[in-house]
């Protein structure tokens, strides 16, 4: 592994979604805000927000997963980011993210007029998550 690079893997309760030891740079939403590391970067622990991962690797190119929340473990070499549930851009079915997205944006509406909060929060939780694997998509064609 060269000075300025360091490992990433991405786990799910599925399995391994992504390993791959030349990353140069990881940038992902925390609860505390958007947060980029380098190798040696001071040990961290951190909780994710759902939202794109973006990976950087020394020869220019750029990666992104879509990762629906989980923690980040940093060590100065290592990262791992344990997700919930996590995608590379290939493994998007993205007419399916699209009616993921439909249906959650009619389940807000009916939990709005119902007044249900139990309902919304998890109706909000899926569009997010839908929006999220449609942003991955779409930001991997455009790297």
């Amino acid at each position: 592994m060269a000075e300025n690079t360091f490992k990433v893997t991405i786990i799910t309760p599925d399995g391994t979604v992504y390993d791959n030891d030349k990353v140069t740079m990881l940038v992902m939403d925390t609860a505390g805000g958007q947060m980029g590391i380098m190798a040696n970067h001071v040990p961290l622990i951190a909780a994710l927000e759902i939202s794109t991962v973006r990976i950087k690797h020394s020869e220019g190119t750029d990666e992104v997963a879509a990762v629906n929340g989980g923690i980040i473990q940093f060590d100065g070499q290592n990262a791992t980011i344990a997700a919930d549930s996590a995608e590379m851009p290939e493994a998007i079915d993205v007419e399916r993210a699209k009616k993921a997205k439909e249906r959650s944006e009619s389940a807000i509406t009916e939990a709005k007029k119902k007044q249900n909060q139990s309902d919304l929060s998890r109706a909000e939780v899926h569009l997010k998550r839908a929006i999220n694997r449609l942003n991955a998509a779409s930001k991997q064609r455009n790297i």
